[in-house]
C-alpha cells in the first residue's frame, strides 16, 4: 500500500463517457434535498477537514474557506471568516455552486440563511471513522463527480486494520478554563476506540462534558491525551494540571480531522499514546 502520508491524486471516473447526463443529487447527509444541475465548479468550504480534502483532490474548484482552514499549507483562496461566524455576504459574493458544511462545525442558522439566499449547501454528518469515509466518498463521487480519491482509499485500508489490544484508559481534554473532554458519539471517541483505547468519559449524554481536574483524576485514566487543538495544549500548558498521571501530547489534527491526514494519523497516535 502506498504511504498514506503521501496522498495519491489520481481519480477514477464516476461515469463512463457513454453514460447519461449528471444526475441531480437528492439529499445531503441530513436528508436535505440539494439540486445540482451539474457537478459543482465553485466550492466554498466551511469545514477545515473538508477544505484540505478539496484542496488536495480538486484544487481548481475550491474558491473559499474559513480562517481556520490551515491545511494544506499555503492555501490561497478567499477567506470567509470562521466556522461559527462565516461572513455569509462574502460567501455569496464568491458565487459558489456549492457550500460544504458540517452539522457539528457549523451553525444551522448560517446554513439556513445561505440556502434562503439561493446558495446550495451540502451538510455532512461525521461522528465516526466509518461515517467520515462514507460521507467523503459521497461528496467526491456523487456530488463532485470525480470518484474516490486515492488518499481516501488508502485511509479506509489503514482504519480497517483490527484495533490494538492495549486497553489503555484515556481522558482527552479539548479545552481548559473550563475543562472539557471528549465524550460519547464523537469522531474522536471513535478514533480512540479503533486504536484499542478506552475513553473514561465515553459514556453519558454529553458529547463534550465539562469536568473538573479532580474528576479526570477520579476517572482513573492511564494516560491524559492533550491535543494541540482546539485548545493549544503544550509541554508548558496542560501536563502540570495532572501530577502523577502520564500525559501524551498529540496533534489535534490527527484526532479530529478526517481529510488526507487520516491515513497517517493512526500510526502517529498509537506511537504517541501507547509508547
Amino acid at each position: 500500500m502506498k504511504d498514506p502520508a503521501a496522498p495519491r491524486h489520481s481519480l477514477r471516473s464516476r461515469r463512463d463517457p457513454a453514460a447519461g447526463p449528471f444526475q441531480h443529487v437528492t439529499s445531503d447527509d441530513l436528508g436535505h434535498p440539494v439540486e445540482l444541475p451539474r457537478p459543482p465548479r465553485r466550492v466554498v468550504s466551511l469545514v477545515p477537514s473538508l477544505t484540505e480534502a478539496l484542496a488536495v483532490t480538486v484544487p481548481e474548484r475550491l474558491v473559499g474557506a474559513t480562517d481556520w482552514c490551515t491545511h494544506p499549507a499555503g492555501l490561497e483562496v478567499s477567506r470567509v471568516r470562521g466556522t461559527k461566524n462565516p461572513d455569509r455576504a462574502a460567501v455569496a459574493a464568491l458565487a459558489p455552486d456549492l457550500v460544504v458544511a458540517n452539522r457539528e462545525e457549523n451553525r444551522r442558522l448560517d446554513v439556513d440563511r445561505l440556502r434562503a439566499a439561493g446558495v446550495p449547501v451540502w451538510v455532512t454528518v461525521i461522528e465516526s471513522v466509518d461515517e467520515a469515509l462514507a460521507s467523503m466518498r459521497r461528496l467526491f463521487d456523487e456530488v463532485l463527480d470525480v470518484g474516490e480519491p486515492g488518499w481516501l482509499a488508502d485511509a479506509a485500508e489503514v482504519w480497517a486494520q483490527p484495533a490494538a489490544t492495549s486497553g489503555l484508559r484515556v481522558a482527552v481534554p479539548v479545552w481548559r478554563d473550563p475543562w472539557m473532554v471528549v465524550g460519547p458519539r464523537t469522531f474522536t471517541g471513535d478514533v480512540l476506540a479503533r486504536l484499542g483505547l478506552v475513553n473514561v468519559f465515553g459514556a453519558g449524554e454529553d458529547r463534550y462534558p465539562h469536568v473538573s481536574v479532580e474528576a479526570v483524576r477520579v476517572a482513573g485514566p492511564d494516560v491524559v491525551v492533550l491535543p494541540d487543538e482546539p485548545y493549544a495544549f503544550s509541554a508548558d500548558d496542560g501536563p502540570e494540571a495532572f501530577p502523577g498521571l502520564r500525559t501524551a501530547l498529540v496533534s489535534g489534527r490527527d484526532l479530529t480531522w478526517y481529510g488526507p491526514s487520516l491515513g497517517a494519523a493512526r500510526a502517529r497516535l498509537l506511537a504517541a499514546i501507547t509508547r
